[in-house]
């Protein structure tokens, strides 16, 4: 998962804002899993819309997306190179 220093140039690049509050605001080291539960995505939304309006909210979505390819990302090119090397082995390729 990206650093907050990493989100927020990320939403730079995107938005020319930061939303530092938003991305603050979802990896609190107190609170990140509770944050992060997909369950609640349209919760948090909902408040960081409210908040800040609808880019701030497209943010806190982004950031999750962001954080959801750090996390897993490495697991679907492993995978894939198993197959592949797996499907050489038996000939199949």
């Amino acid at each position: 998962m990206p650093p907050i220093k990493k989100h927020v140039q990320l939403s730079m690049d995107r938005t020319g804002k930061s939303y530092r509050e938003v991305h603050e605001w979802i990896d609190d080291p107190e609170k990140k899993n509770e944050r992060h539960d997909f369950s609640k995505v349209l919760v948090h939304a909902k408040m960081f819309e409210e908040k800040y309006g609808a880019e701030a909210a497209q943010e806190y979505v982004e950031h999750l997306v962001a954080d959801l390819k750090g996390k897993f990302g490495h697991v679907v090119e492993d995978s894939e190179a198993l197959v592949a090397d797996a499907l050489k082995y038996f000939g199949a390729r």
